[in-house]
């Protein structure tokens, strides 16, 4: 039982199940204030390839419901958050550290 309670147990074993997801969460969002952003994902570096084109101007992404969302133009709501619009389409997610041949988070 003390094993449980144990900081140093715990850290242990949050890196090395964080370690053993090579591939990005399925929803993930740039926007602090999205209850989908993850820093530590996108302290990695993700890739976004939309409709077989790598993407950077990228907002907001689902790869399961298949949609990414970019910021229309230099458009911003009334509170200074960029306007975005929903474009509908193939996501393919990956994280940049891991080098040239990464695994890729794809809707299947």
């Amino acid at each position: 039982m003390s094993d449980d309670t144990n900081p140093e147990t715990a850290s242990a074993a949050s890196p090395a199940n964080a370690g053993t997801s090579d591939t990005p969460p399925d929803h993930l969002s740039v926007n602090p204030r999205s209850p989908a952003f993850d820093g530590e994902a996108l302290g990695r570096g993700v890739g976004i390839r939309f409709k077989d084109r790598t993407r950077t101007d990228i907002e907001e992404y689902c790869i399961s419901e298949g949609w990414v969302r970019v910021q229309a133009g230099k458009t911003v709501d009334r509170k200074g958050q960029p306007l975005t619009i929903k474009l509908t389409g193939p996501v393919e997610a990956w994280f940049e550290d891991l080098g040239d041949n990464p695994p890729v988070a794809r809707k299947g």
